[in-house]
């Protein structure tokens, strides 16, 4: 089993994968983690790492190697933009989601989680929206808002991540007919 979380930044994507690891016992692996480590490691901020990526793509397809390692193995939540799209170019059976939410909505919570101004993060995340979609693009051909390949597209706004998680939750019992081995619903 596996199942993909992806959305942009704000879009309580972080939150709702670690619900969902929780319910239903299983690791959680975010390529944002992955991809924040490697920029501390260079000893760059992620703008500047942002900025790097844009134009040595060796970056990304390492980390995107990474976490096709992480699809094939299975029975996880897989969390980043492209998750559900390296799911399926691997041809791994993927519940794929995206959430997603307003973008007001998506800098008001990054900037509380950061201790920032809301409008300066929404500054910040357009550019790293467009970042984002111009790396993908550039190296798979990938239109980060085609939300077609996606099994299940939730709006975030108005809704808690544990009702968002229940939705996910049905849709897992409906995909692979289990939750696995020991994992269970409280």
């Amino acid at each position: 089993m596996l199942i993909t979380i992806s959305g942009l930044p704000g879009s309580g994507k972080t939150t709702v994968a670690r619900l969902l690891s929780t319910r239903l016992g299983l690791p959680h692996v975010y390529a944002g983690d992955l991809y924040r480590k490697e920029a501390v490691d260079r000893g760059l901020s992620l703008e500047e790492f942002n900025r790097l990526s844009e134009n040595d793509h060796s970056i990304d397809r390492a980390l995107d190697a990474r976490m096709a390692e992480y699809a094939k193995q299975g029975n996880l939540i897989l969390e980043g933009r492209l998750a559900a799209f390296i799911a399926r170019q691997e041809g791994v059976d993927a519940l794929k989601v995206w959430l997603t939410a307003s973008e007001e909505v998506c800098a008001r919570r990054v900037a509380q989680r950061e201790g920032n101004n809301w409008q300066k993060v929404q500054q910040l995340n357009s550019v790293r929206q467009a970042s984002d979609a111009k790396r993908y693009r550039a190296i798979y051909g990938f239109d980060l808002n085609d939300t077609s390949i996606y099994d299940l597209v939730l709006n975030s706004d108005n809704q808690t991540p544990e009702a968002l998680a229940e939705q996910i939750l049905t849709r897992v019992t409906e995909r692979f007919g289990r939750t696995p081995t020991g994992a269970g619903r409280p």
